[in-house]
């Protein structure tokens, strides 16, 4: 979930995991339930939301406004990460890419290509360049489905105004590419005015929209997630339990929030996500992530489960 524009993990965590170092570009709405439905029969779990990154700064240097100690934990390889993932039954990961490279997409590409069809990508460009159109083409041949959008209530009341960003969400309904938002809550009214003006753009909010940040889980911003169901593109990843809510394992405190975006939204536009390697921090896990919707929030059928755990992300990231 880190973001310097609107915050950065350490206000989540500081807990250390260096631990851990031992353990196609097909329309949207072309993408047949047929294709899903086999997706969602795939053998493992989709994790949805994963960063990776090495400690190889000379092949993969950082981004300007980066350093080597913003890097917490030191690293967490492609490696590492199916170490962690592998023995809970996951079988396909969506890498997203890490902010501490900016636009430098190669690590996470050169490990979606050293994994196909384990790794999916969503990449982070520069929407102000005039070949953005190209640069996502380029990338969804290369495995990409989405590009990762940074936002709050100013920066998405400027979308509507912003060339680059128009072309962004038009390419991405015509190539089926989604918009991937790490959005605060207050920006989702401007977001609900992007998805009217782009109708057929696939969207998926990251992490509830950060709703619960702060503690209790406020209705009234919990409304302006639910309201953008109205979109049949519009997606919610139900992850990062270890920032929201209570924060504390087994995460109960967060089921009727599951609940209410599974009544609005249908369990087949809900998709699970870990947000490693910060879930793995000391005191949370990645078992518990995965067992709330596993084996714990029982209004959810079996069909649902499968769903928000396989059917969803397949759809959307590896269809």
């Amino acid at each position: 979930m880190r973001s310097r524009t609107i915050c950065t993990r350490r206000s989540f965590t500081r807990v250390g995991l260096a631990s851990m170092a031992a353990c196609s570009g097909m329309p949207f709405g072309q993408r047949t339930m047929q294709a899903a439905d086999t997706a969602a029969n795939a053998d493992g779990f989709v994790d949805a939301h994963v960063h990776v990154w090495t400690p190889d700064l000379d092949r993969y240097p950082l981004a300007a406004d980066f350093t080597k100690a913003d890097m917490q934990p030191a690293s967490f390889t492609d490696a590492e990460l199916l170490a962690a993932a592998t023995p809970l039954g996951i079988s396909r990961i969506v890498l997203i890419q890490m902010s501490y490279y900016g636009f430098d997409n190669r690590y996470m590409l050169d490990c979606m290509a050293a994994q196909p069809g384990v790794f999916g990508g969503v990449a982070i460009v520069d929407h102000d360049k005039p070949d953005i159109t190209d640069t996502m083409q380029t990338m969804a041949k290369q495995g990409v489905r989405g590009f990762r959008l940074y936002t709050d209530r100013a920066k998405a009341e400027a979308w509507q105004q912003s060339e680059g960003m128009k072309r962004m969400w038009t390419a991405g309904a015509e190539q089926g590419l989604a918009m991937c938002l790490l959005a605060n809550p207050d920006a989702l009214p401007a977001v609900q005015r992007m998805c009217e003006a782009f109708p057929k753009t696939p969207v998926v909010i990251d992490h509830f929209a950060r709703i619960g940040m702060r503690g209790a889980v406020d209705p009234q911003q919990l409304a302006l997630l639910t309201d953008l169901a109205r979109f049949p593109t519009v997606h919610v990843k139900v992850s990062a339990y270890y920032a929201l809510g209570n924060k504390t394992p087994p995460y109960d405190d967060l089921e009727p929030m599951i609940e209410s975006l599974r009544d609005a939204y249908g369990a087949e536009r809900l998709m699970w996500a870990s947000d490693g390697p910060f879930q793995l921090a000391e005191g949370q896990g990645y078992e518990p992530s995965l067992a709330l919707i596993r084996d714990r929030c029982r209004f959810l059928k079996s069909r649902e489960r499968d769903a928000i755990l396989r059917g969803t992300a397949s759809r959307v990231f590896f269809g």
